[in-house]
């Protein structure tokens, strides 16, 4: 038992023992005053000393509640209207959601007439105003939320929104800039400043837009990698352009480094190195991205690196060194078979071939066995045959390609992403 409840009960049996001992004897009090005189029982008067007492106890709290009363009911009216005006600005948010231009407008308007906050109810208002096509209103709601410090994000944003919807690419860029100083790593604000970076040719400012991109985890850490070397490709580019061939070597093997599988650097980089007389070093460069990952494209750039007056056996013994770097992979023999035919080596040419015919061989192996045929045996039926298989295959592949593209379609529909990197150029598949 707590003190708190031993106390009441030791109150309680002091106050039963006073009502038993008046009960029992009872007495009396006469008071006179002034001529006036009153007879009672003492248990009465010691009633009405306790009663004056207890109004005197909480008469002041009663005189209190009295006087705030007025101010309650008056709270409570307005707490009353802030939960209608709650209630309409989620009503007004789920019909934004839903595409319910006229339900939205209406809360809208609920909404601010309950709230007697404008912060709350300007986003809803300049989304409904969107919704209903009423452009130039909405531009104004969010710039009244640019003034307040908790909406001036959601009000930069909008305005982004806006400048992207109308094409003004440029004041995009402005707002995307200042959402990123408002929000620093806020992912899909990183995404976007980079594209429009990219756009208006501010490539030191998206490298590094991209690096924090990176940190942030906005964009995937492959996707880092093949960003980043478009942009230096870019810039070595232009650096090539403007006579800069030293710097633009030395941006394109940065690019190299952050995406080994770029060929465009590999391309670039390998010209370069033979203009400066290191051919020997060009060729070790497309060696090494062959190694790691074999390309039609990488075979056309060890080919074009062969010293002046190369012969097509020539050729044919480069490319059984760069065979030699991935034996197995189905690219080094298909360089290997394409250098054999232009040599003139049929035997060479269709034991290459032949194990990578299979029951559904690419185009590019078809139109290789259509030359074959053609230039070895003179079958021109047999070559007919291999270049319809090859047109069929195509048009599947298109089909295929059709498809994929109709996916993306449907995909820019959803919240914006990250585009990919666009391709350095069209390769066949085996």
């Amino acid at each position: 038992m707590t003190a708190r409840a031993l106390l009441f009960l030791v109150k309680l049996g002091i106050l039963g023992a006073l009502v038993a001992y008046f009960t029992v004897y009872p007495g009396a009090v006469s008071i006179e005053f002034r001529g006036w005189r009153a007879d009672m029982p003492v248990g009465l008067l010691l009633l009405a000393v306790l009663v004056l007492a207890l109004l005197l106890a909480f008469g002041d709290r009663i005189r209190r509640g009295v006087v705030r009363l007025p101010g309650r009911l008056k709270e409570s009216r307005a707490r009353s209207r802030r939960t209608r005006g709650y209630q309409a600005l989620t009503q007004g948010m789920v019909a934004v959601a839903a595409g319910d231009k006229n339900e939205a407008a209406r809360q809208a308007k609920r909404a601010d007439a309950l709230l007697d906050d404008p912060a709350l109810t300007r986003l809803l208002s300049a989304q409904s105003a969107q919704l209903n096509g009423q452009d130039d209103a909405a531009r104004r709601y969010f710039e009244g939320m640019l003034d307040d410090p908790s909406t001036a994000f959601m009000g930069v944003r909008g305005l982004m929104m806006q400048a992207l919807k109308a094409g003004d690419r440029a004041r995009a860029l402005e707002l995307a800039e200042r959402a990123d100083a408002l929000r620093p790593g806020t992912p899909w604000v990183l995404r976007e400043l980079l594209e429009l970076q990219q756009e208006q040719g501010r490539r030191q400012a998206a490298l590094a837009t991209l690096d924090r991109a990176g940190r942030a985890k906005a964009i995937p850490e492959v996707e880092v990698g093949r960003r980043r070397a478009d942009l230096l490709m870019t810039e070595a580019k232009a650096q090539r352009r403007e006579g800069m061939t030293r710097t633009a070597l030395k941006t394109a093997q940065q690019a190299l480094k952050s995406d080994p599988r770029s060929i465009e650097a590999v391309r670039l980089a390998a010209s370069l190195l033979r203009e400066e007389g290191r051919s020997r070093k060009a060729e070790k460069l497309v060696e090494d991205a062959w190694r790691t990952e074999p390309d039609p494209q990488l075979a056309e750039i060890y080919r074009d690196l062969a010293p002046t007056g190369t012969t097509a056996l020539g050729q044919v013994k480069r490319m059984e060194k760069l065979r030699g770097l991935a034996p197995d992979h189905p690219e080094a023999h298909l360089s290997l078979a394409q250098a054999s035919l232009d040599a003139q080596l049929w035997g060479e040419a269709r034991n290459h071939l032949t194990p990578l015919v299979g029951a559904q061989p690419s185009p590019r192996i078809c139109r290789m066995m259509a030359r074959l045929e053609e230039e070895e045996r003179g079958d021109l039926e047999a070559a007919r045959d291999w270049l319809a298989r090859a047109a069929g295959d195509a048009e599947a592949q298109d089909a295929v390609a059709d498809d994929e593209d109709e996916s993306e379609t449907d995909a820019d529909a959803r919240p914006a992403a990250l585009p990919s990197r666009p391709a350095v150029g069209v390769v066949e598949p085996v």
